[in-house]
């Protein structure tokens, strides 16, 4: 069984954020493996473990200079990675990153695809089912268990009244929450053949992308700092504080007349 497990490289949260001059998130600091990727390898490792056979492969977007991130998820246990690295792709939006991954996994056309629900610098949550939708692939979404049985994978999808059971035929593509699973820690054996595992770093034109289907669709234009809200007025309860609750109810007009 061979998965790819859609991974990305962001800004070491510890760090303090900042914007660049096109008023996009300051990407020159340190780069880690965004948190919520774990759970996906992690997911992935135990499916091809339970299968017996076949591999975890990485597939990712962004700057090749620091690949850090990257090898910490191959000392996971992934065995290689493909890192997309374009200047032209410099502040993409989330359907022309999705049409970058797309290309790259359909060079492997994996049996499934495993991503985050989001980023944790990004936040859209709609970068999978793109993916899915370019790929002509079902997407179950949000899962909190996967399994594999035979030629299906079967998540189920936590709801306030307990859980929606999904099924579909492989290959398909699946988003896992955090907490789905406890991912491992890298050995030091993991880490060290971390350092030889191969990773792919390809341009657009390598996938076959032609320049117009990196146009970006949005332009940050600018950036303000959120309005900031006053503080409410406070009053101690001397005994009065139901007939001023009225008052003030009245003043907005929430209230009409006397409720005395």
């Amino acid at each position: 069984m061979n998965v790819v497990v859609c991974v990305k490289q962001i800004p070491d949260p510890a760090a303090v954020q900042s914007l660049d001059a096109q008023h996009r998130l300051n990407r020159t600091g340190k780069s880690i493996l965004d948190e919520a990727d774990t759970y996906g390898v992690e997911v992935a490792l135990r499916l091809v473990e339970a299968a017996g056979d076949g591999e975890v492969s990485l597939v990712s977007m962004g700057e090749a200079s620091d690949l850090t991130g990257i090898r910490s998820a191959l000392a996971m246990g992934a065995l290689r990675a493909t890192v997309v690295a374009d200047p032209a792709l410099k502040g993409a939006d989330a359907l022309t990153t999705a049409k970058v991954l797309a290309a790259a996994i359909s060079r492997q056309m994996p049996d499934l695809i495993l991503a985050a629900t989001e980023s944790s610098d990004g936040y859209t949550g709609t970068l999978p089912v793109q993916i899915a939708q370019l790929l002509d692939l079902p997407a179950l979404t949000f899962a909190t268990s996967v399994v594999v049985e035979g030629d299906s994978v079967v998540v189920h999808r936590q709801t306030e009244a307990g859980y929606d059971e999904v099924v579909a035929q492989l290959p398909a593509l699946v988003t896992v929450t955090a907490g789905v699973v406890e991912p491992r820690y890298a050995t030091f054996k993991g880490i060290m053949a971390a350092k030889s595992r191969p990773i792919d770093v390809v341009s657009a034109a390598d996938l076959g992308l032609p320049a117009s289907a990196l146009d970006p669709r949005q332009d940050i234009v600018a950036v303000e700092t959120a309005a900031t809200k006053d503080a409410g007025e406070k009053y101690v309860d001397d005994g009065e504080g139901a007939a001023r609750i009225v008052s003030y109810l009245e003043q907005i007009k929430i209230l009409s007349g006397s409720a005395s």
